[in-house]
């Protein structure tokens, strides 16, 4: 079966140029064309679309309007991104979005048929097709340095949310109450959210100081911190039968941490930066998942993380039955650090 791929461009010299260089593939797919968004918004209604690739920056109802369209109506359809940009964050963003890929302009239309036709492939094989995450979103927002306001709505409990962003910087959030940081750590804590946006964004003064980055992250951290508290995790021995002597566990808690610091001042020396070693659980959640997308990109397991707060402190995650986590100063040297413990 022939399957529908639907491209949005306002570049209408492209558009004609794409209609003729993808004619030689009719046997695989068709082409439909869209000049923006609403004009895509119409197409998807009255036709069953296999794939949509679009431009981000467009008249009337940009890629944006239209990626937030697609994950609400049609979640299960791939988005390939047009864009000016090739870097290896949004390469990141590409492969991280699951179903999103992207190719950078000027562009081989042969490249594009390539592209088109390996995600359609993986459609029929049963792949994981997703439409774009809403992180992912909110970092193609950041990457195109747009201006705008951006509502949510959480599915599950019906709490709502706004995000302010101007040339691509986040600059507040506001939900059920709470402003700034506090708001941003909610909003992404929702797992399935609605997105409606607004290409203007009343606000001028900056009230998150961190970048998005560090905000996604620390919201991924306190979720899994909460889900924890909820649900305890199961210790090894517990699942054995056995249960757990707290003066014994204690005792190796300590001489695994005594090992870790006597490691490195052999290596390093007295003065790396340590501020402190200590286990949390809090963190196995992230650490585990971190460790499934290593599996998934063929990377192996995780075997230890640089976490960059922006603030006084960074952290250093080491995997294991509890997370070990060091706390150092940001000017430490991470790299002899990081070498040290992968040893």
């Amino acid at each position: 079966m022939i399957k529908n791929v639907l491209v949005v461009d306002d570049d209408q010299e492209l558009l004609l140029s794409l209609t003729e260089g993808l004619e030689r593939y009719g046997e695989t797919f068709s082409v439909l064309l869209a000049g923006d968004g609403q004009v895509a918004v119409e197409k998807l209604k009255e036709n069953t679309i296999s794939l949509v690739v679009t431009d981000l920056k467009m008249p009337n109802m940009d890629g944006f309007a239209l990626l937030a369209h697609i994950m609400e109506q049609y979640p299960e359809i791939p988005v390939i991104i047009i864009t000016a940009y090739s870097t290896p964050k949004m390469e990141k963003l590409a492969r991280e979005g699951g179903a999103v890929g992207y190719i950078e302009k000027p562009f081989m239309i042969d490249g594009l048929a390539r592209k088109i036709m390996m995600t359609l492939r993986k459609e029929t094989e049963g792949g994981t097709l997703h439409g774009v995450s809403s992180g992912i979103f909110l970092q193609l927002i950041e990457m195109e340095q747009k201006t705008c306001t951006i509502r949510l709505v959480d599915k599950s409990s019906g709490k709502q949310g706004v995000l302010f962003f101007r040339s691509g910087e986040l600059l507040d959030a506001k939900s059920d109450g709470l402003q700034g940081e506090s708001a941003a750590y909610e909003i992404f804590s929702w797992d399935e959210t609605t997105i409606s946006i607004q290409n203007s964004c009343g606000l001028d003064k900056k009230k998150i100081t961190r970048d998005l980055q560090a905000i996604l992250l620390e919201a991924m951290r306190l979720k899994d911190e909460a889900a924890h508290r909820q649900e305890p995790v199961i210790e090894e021995r517990e699942k054995n039968g056995a249960e757990e002597v707290p003066e014994i566990a204690e005792l190796e808690r300590a001489v695994s941490i005594n090992t870790i610091r006597d490691k490195l001042k052999d290596e390093i020396g007295g003065n790396f930066g340590l501020e402190d070693i200590y286990e949390d659980s809090s963190w196995d959640g992230l650490v585990a998942q971190m460790s499934r997308i290593g599996v998934f990109f063929d990377a192996g397991k995780i075997k230890i993380s640089y976490i960059d707060r922006g603030e006084s402190n960074d952290f250093i995650l080491l995997p294991g039955k509890r997370t070990t986590v060091l706390s150092v100063n940001p000017r430490c040297p991470k790299d002899r650090i990081i070498q040290v413990l992968s040893d």
